[in-house]
């Protein structure tokens, strides 16, 4: 064996004293960017994307600028939740996202589709690459909090994130249903395989409630959520109810205008991380 020369640059062995390379890319340089929050689920359909335009509508309630970044290419909802029609513009400089009506900074590649019912058929490595642009080439301005929306899952795009964005927490989506524990473990091993903390779990369609009388109704059974955030030493940050108006809303592209307490926690956390003790 060679003698060590303590150049890392020039060397391939694994030892004690090499440091681990950062691999996270620069944002643009016109973006200033406070904290990133990944909202993730380790399988579709738990309302992922309804999750991160609540916390983020809430987030900016608090009279915080935001900003979300979907990188969720071939399943992109967040531009119709918001009402957002408008393509993005760029110019020599870089792209700029879209600003809904109520000041959040929005990017999708709907935004930069012709026709946004258009289907995105595209390799997973493509799609990686269109994620990281979102986050290099993308002007972002002055946004304390920027919220990415997730594809479901552990593969090409989650890991691609995680290595190439300076995630600062991320908020795992669960509902009730019992195999959802097995699928909250994925996501936090993943987490923790990537050395990113993990705020809380949120869990939607967690419950109804009576119009009539008010009692909550479980649709799916009893919750798991408390054993499940127990078993991790998490907390849970949020049920979310099945609202038909919460639903009417999303559709008709209002959901800024949702009323509903449902994600306290989850805001104080985050707004924790911004060093904001509110």
């Amino acid at each position: 064996m060679s003698e060590c020369t303590h150049d890392c640059s020039s060397c391939g062995a694994a030892c004690s004293s090499r440091e681990p390379r950062d691999m996270h890319e620069k944002p643009h340089a016109l973006s200033k960017i406070g904290k990133v929050i990944a909202v993730v689920s380790g399988k579709g359909g738990v309302g992922k994307s309804l999750v991160t335009a609540l916390t983020a509508v809430s987030v900016r309630r608090t009279e915080h600028t935001v900003g979300i970044l979907d990188a969720d290419i071939t399943g992109p909802s967040i531009p119709k939740m918001f009402g957002i029609k408008s393509r993005a513009e760029a110019d020599d400089q870089g792209i700029y996202p879209v600003r809904s009506k109520l000041g959040t900074d929005i990017m999708s590649v709907n935004l930069l589709l012709e026709n946004p019912s258009d289907p995105v058929i595209w390799r997973g490595p493509v799609i990686a690459g269109a994620v990281k642009q979102f986050w290099t080439d993308v002007i972002w301005g002055d946004d304390d909090f920027l919220f990415v929306d997730m594809p479901p899952g552990t593969g090409d795009v989650p890991l691609t994130v995680f290595q190439s964005i300076p995630v600062d927490g991320i908020l795992i989506v669960a509902t009730p249903q019992e195999l959802v524990s097995m699928i909250v473990e994925k996501a936090v091993k993943m987490a923790e395989t990537m050395h990113i903390p993990i705020l809380g779990l949120i869990e939607n369609m967690s419950y109804a409630e009576c119009p009539d009388c008010g009692k909550r109704i479980n649709i799916f059974g009893k919750s798991k959520i408390d054993e499940i955030a127990a078993a991790h030493g998490l907390p849970v940050l949020g049920r979310i109810p099945i609202n038909p108006k919460l639903a009417a809303a999303c559709d008709k592209g209002m959901v800024e205008l949702f009323e509903g307490d449902w994600l306290e926690p989850a805001v104080r956390a985050i707004l924790a991380l911004g060093g904001d003790a509110e």
